[in-house]
C-alpha cells in the first residue's frame, strides 16, 4: 500500500503526467490544471501524451521511471493494462495516482490497491443528476434512448446505471433503445438519426458526452423532433447547446480543477505533508440546465 514519503525540502519535486491524448480537449484542461497546480508550489511537471495508444502510455510510464520522477499522475486509456503499469511504478517505488479513470477490474469506488488514490467524476452522481434531469424534461415521463460511447468504455454501464435506476424508480419512463455515438459529433448524430428513425416518438435522448449530444441534437432538428437531449461534461458545446436551447441539460465536469487537485494531493504524500489518501476522490459536478447555465463555466 502506497505510503507518504519523506520532505524533500532539498530537491524539487517533479511529477510526470501520462496522459490519454493532448488532441482531445477534457485531457488538455487535466494537463492545464495539473501545470497551473506545479507552477505554484514550484515543483516541475512533465507531460507525456500517449496519443490514445496502450502500448504507447505502457512505454512512457517506463520512461517516467527511468527518469525517476516523484511521482506520476496516469489518465488512463484501459483499465486492464494500467494495470500493469501501476504495477511497474510501484514496484520502483514511486508513487503513482490514476486521474478521470480506473485502474484494474475492481470495484469502481475502491482505488487499485497499488495507488495513492484515484480522482474520478462520481459515476453514481452523474447518474442520479441526468435522472433528475429527466424528470425535470419530462414530468409525465416518456420514451427514452441512450448513447454510450465507444465500446469497450466502462463508463457505458458506470454513467448509465444511476440513471437507469432513477428512471425505473420513477415508474414512467421507458427505455426504447441504446446505441453506442463512440464520443464524436458524427456518430452520434448518426445514432440518434437512426433511433428516430425506428421509433419517431422518442421524448428524449441521453448522450454520454456534450460532443454526441451536439449531434444527436442535429439528428432531431433535421426531422423535427421536439425530443430533449441530455449531455454530459459541461464542454463549451454542451454549454452553447443549453444557451441556444437544443440541449436541455447537462452535467458540469472541471477537468482543469480535477488536473489541480490531483496534482495537488500526490505532490502532499511525495513532501510528506499528508499520507496517500488509498480512495476514490471526487469533486462536485453540479447538473445544469437553461435556468443555472451560468453556474458552468467551460473547463474545455
Amino acid at each position: 500500500m502506497p505510503t507518504a514519503a519523506g520532505p524533500t525540502a532539498s530537491k524539487q519535486v517533479v511529477i510526470g503526467l501520462s496522459n490519454q491524448t493532448m488532441a482531445v480537449t477534457f485531457p488538455v484542461g487535466l494537463a492545464k490544471g495539473a501545470q497551473q497546480e506545479a507552477d505554484k508550489l514550484g515543483a516541475k511537471l512533465v507531460v507525456l501524451d500517449s496519443k490514445g495508444d496502450v502500448q504507447k502510455q505502457g512505454s512512457d510510464i517506463q520512461d517516467l521511471i527511468a527518469r525517476k520522477v516523484s511521482g506520476i499522475l496516469i489518465v488512463p486509456n484501459s483499465p486492464g493494462p494500467a494495470q500493469a503499469m501501476v504495477d511497474s511504478a510501484a514496484a520502483a517505488g514511486i508513487p503513482i495516482a490514476s486521474v478521470h479513470g480506473t485502474v484494474g477490474t475492481g470495484p469502481t469506488n475502491v482505488p487499485y490497491n497499488k495507488l495513492s488514490f484515484t480522482i474520478n467524476e462520481s459515476a453514481d452522481q452523474l447518474g442520479r443528476l441526468e435522472a433528475t434531469l429527466a424528470k425535470q424534461a419530462l414530468p409525465s415521463g416518456g420514451k427514452v434512448a441512450i448513447i454510450t460511447g465507444a465500446s469497450g468504455f466502462l463508463e457505458n454501464t458506470t454513467w448509465t446505471a444511476g440513471f437507469k435506476s432513477g428512471l425505473a424508480a420513477a415508474g414512467n419512463f421507458q427505455i426504447i433503445a441504446t446505441q453506442p455515438g463512440n464520443w464524436t459529433a458524427e456518430a452520434g448524430q448518426s445514432a440518434c438519426q437512426g433511433i428516430l428513425s425506428a421509433h419517431p416518438d422518442v421524448n428524449l435522448f441521453y448522450a454520454l458526452s456534450d460532443d454526441m449530444a451536439t449531434g444527436c441534437a442535429k439528428a432531431a432538428a433535421a426531422v423535427k423532433s421536439k425530443a430533449k437531449i441530455l449531455g454530459a461534461g459541461g464542454s463549451k458545446s454542451g454549454i452553447a447547446g443549453i444557451q441556444d436551447g437544443s440541449i436541455y441539460g447537462d452535467v458540469c465536469f472541471k477537468p482543469v480543477d480535477e488536473g489541480a487537485k490531483a496534482f495537488d494531493t500526490l505532490y502532499e504524500q511525495i513532501t510528506g505533508k499528508a499520507a496517500a489518501p488509498n480512495k476514490v476522490l471526487s469533486y462536485d459536478t453540479p447538473s445544469i440546465s437553461k435556468a443555472n447555465v451560468d453556474q458552468c463555466a467551460p473547463q474545455w
